[in-house]
């Protein structure tokens, strides 16, 4: 194992693997619309259905934020966990559309109510150093459980939706019982009477509003790479086939180069680190619109990727680093709901300019927005550094 992630403690260890786990099982989502067809949902009822899983992460990284300073990193992790589980066994036996759209809406609630927990609980475990490598290894356990399940549900898709459910649900369960048995509830920080228990600790804070919204700009241009290549792909009249495989040379160069790039990077400057690998990602989203068949795909594809692994856990360290430890779950929770804002406005708008305004226009759009978001967040540098230094000093 490259020396980044070296000297990281157990409990960083496990919610590592823990992610693997649970996005071995990361399976229905990818193969809804699939599912949907099969029992006679199509059109424009499919579309209440996949709306309503969009909205859940709009809701549950909010709500998991506050409870995870609330109630706790472990208890909010576990109901996440169980709570999706027993959505996903509502979705498969659900009769009609309308209760199809109630357990998608529960599914992506409770599962998106975990990430805040988890990266408030990375936060608690290693010092500000060390944490855009936890996060990095977090990144990495997710795109290797991805990767897997990417595989995994083709073929047990072909042999009976219900499996997917069952794996599903079975690694949520299963993640569940290592945050039960192997993980330890950290002492918590009493807050300051002003702060209360919602995000005015948040809204108070000029720079974290600032950056967040500059990171959702760059969540944005990267969560086209999900919505508008496979758009671009089929209008060049190539098979879904060849989406697929975009999406497993990301999945293969994310999963080799990760823990490298991360040793190489983890010395330097974090949010030049960010601004760079950010215009990486810009550049290879707006190179999709020059790309006309598998050669010029593949070759923006290893370019965003490679922006992919940059920037990986940078993020997410430089929000927790900001956090009062009494806030932390909320800070990780309004980075989550930034993440779950920019995937559902590539959804919504992406699309929509795609169609309406032409590939052109988005690609350009996805160009100028990433790199002046870069720039943006390099002015900030300062204002960040100022604020860190004296946590660290005190750690």
């Amino acid at each position: 194992m490259p020396s980044s992630f070296r000297g990281l403690p157990p409990v960083v260890w496990t919610i590592f693997a823990g992610t693997i786990v649970n996005r071995l099982g990361y399976l229905v989502t990818p193969f809804l619309v699939f599912f949907l067809a099969s029992r006679g949902v199509t059109g424009a009822d499919t579309s209440y259905v996949l709306g309503a899983l969009g909205a859940g992460n709009l809701i549950g990284p909010a709500v998991g934020g506050v409870l995870a300073d609330r109630i706790g990193r472990r208890p909010t992790m576990l109901i996440g966990l169980i709570g999706a589980a027993a959505a996903q066994g509502a979705l498969f036996l659900a009769p009609g559309v309308w209760t199809m759209a109630a357990a998608s809406l529960l599914i992506s609630t409770a599962g998106s109510t975990v990430s805040p927990a988890a990266y408030a609980l990375l936060a608690d475990a290693v010092d500000s150093e060390r944490r855009q490598r936890a996060y990095a290894l977090f990144g990495w356990g997710v795109n290797i459980g991805t990767a897997v399940a990417g595989v995994l549900g083709g073929y047990l898709a072909a042999h009976g939706y219900w499996l997917l459910f069952a794996v599903d649900a079975g690694s949520m369960l299963l993640y569940a019982g290592v945050v039960a048995t192997r993980l330890r509830e950290p002492a918590r920080t009493t807050p300051p009477a002003k702060d209360g228990i919602g995000y005015g600790v948040i809204l108070r804070d000029r720079l974290a509003l600032l950056l967040l919204p500059l990171f959702g700009i760059q969540l944005f241009v990267y969560s086209l790479t999900e919505v508008a290549l496979p758009l671009a792909v089929r209008d060049s009249g190539l098979s879904p086939a060849v989406y697929g495989a975009m999406a497993a040379v990301n999945a293969v160069l994310v999963v080799a180069l990760q823990p490298f790039v991360t040793a190489r990077l983890a010395g330097l400057p974090q949010l030049a680190v960010q601004s760079a690998g950010s215009v990486l990602i810009a550049v290879g989203v707006a190179l999709t619109g020059l790309a006309d068949g598998v050669v010029g795909y593949t070759v923006s594809v290893v370019v965003w990727s490679l922006g992919e692994v940059v920037v990986a856990g940078i993020a997410a360290g430089v929000v927790a680093n900001l956090a009062p430890a009494h806030a932390r779950g909320r800070y990780q929770g309004a980075f989550s709901w930034t993440w779950g804002v920019a995937r559902f406005a590539a959804l919504t708008v992406g699309v929509a300019a795609y169609t309406t305004l032409g590939p052109g226009t988005l690609w350009w759009t996805a160009l100028l927005a990433g790199s002046a978001a870069a720039a943006a967040t390099m002015t900030l540098a300062p204002r960040v550094h100022r604020r860190t230094t004296p946590h660290d000093l005190a750690a």
